[in-house]
């Protein structure tokens, strides 16, 4: 029997999949030592291997076929745009992408003006003004703190994931319209899905009972 090889996206996200992942069984005793400087990590009885990669490397790994499931949020998914399944939403890691700005720029977006978009997801954006909005924008990418660009003008609104909107509010913003609701999402390589189709069905029955409990 072949490894199935999971792709986790490092951080909190990981081990919440972990926690998932040992109340059906799965356990990966070696992915707990915070000294260990392995890569790969190996359920040798189960026949399954792990790795931790960074959020937006989760999708390409699983593209390629280098691992046969991933788990990472849904903004990752989206912003990737990589051809693979998304097959469970893992009910963890709730948040919202949403356009945010100023309380006076939404008469901006009420009325379609030509206004500049800051984001670190410009697919999402884009996909979001001119296919579901139909408003053109001139999408400016940071890879920093979003939020200063409507304060010192760079943009009049930002397209970026709210938790809790506390730093929203600190700063003078608000969210002024909600693009799509995110979370955890597992996804599957689609030749491993055809491949080896009896364990991760197996693998997804099992997991779905416990999220929706």
């Amino acid at each position: 029997m072949r490894y199935l090889t999971f792709a986790l996206g490092k951080g909190r996200l990981a081990y919440q999949t972990l926690e998932l992942f040992e109340k059906i069984g799965i356990t990966c005793e070696e992915m707990k030592d915070p000294n260990s400087r392995r890569l790969i990590f190996t359920n040798e009885e189960l026949k399954l291997r792990f790795f931790l990669a960074k959020g937006p490397d989760v999708p390409v790994y699983v593209e390629y076929g280098a691992a046969d499931i991933g788990v990472v949020g849904k903004d990752v998914i989206l912003e990737a745009g990589r051809k693979v399944h998304e097959v469970l939403d893992l009910g963890y890691g709730n948040c919202r992408m949403c356009v945010c700005g100023h309380k006076d720029a939404a008469e901006l977006l009420k009325h379609r003006e030509l206004i500049r978009v800051a984001t670190k997801y410009p697919n999402i954006a884009k996909d979001y003004f001119y296919n579901t909005k139909h408003q053109t924008v001139e999408l400016i990418k940071l890879n920093g703190s979003i939020e200063l660009a409507p304060i010192v003008g760079l943009s009049e609104v930002i397209v970026d994931i709210v938790e809790t909107g506390s730093t929203l509010k600190e700063n003078g913003l608000e969210v002024l319209e909600e693009i799509c609701p995110l979370s955890a999402r597992m996804i599957v390589n689609p030749v491993s899905m055809r491949l080896e189709s009896e364990r991760i069905k197996e693998l997804l029955m099992r997991l779905r009972a416990q999220v929706i409990r």
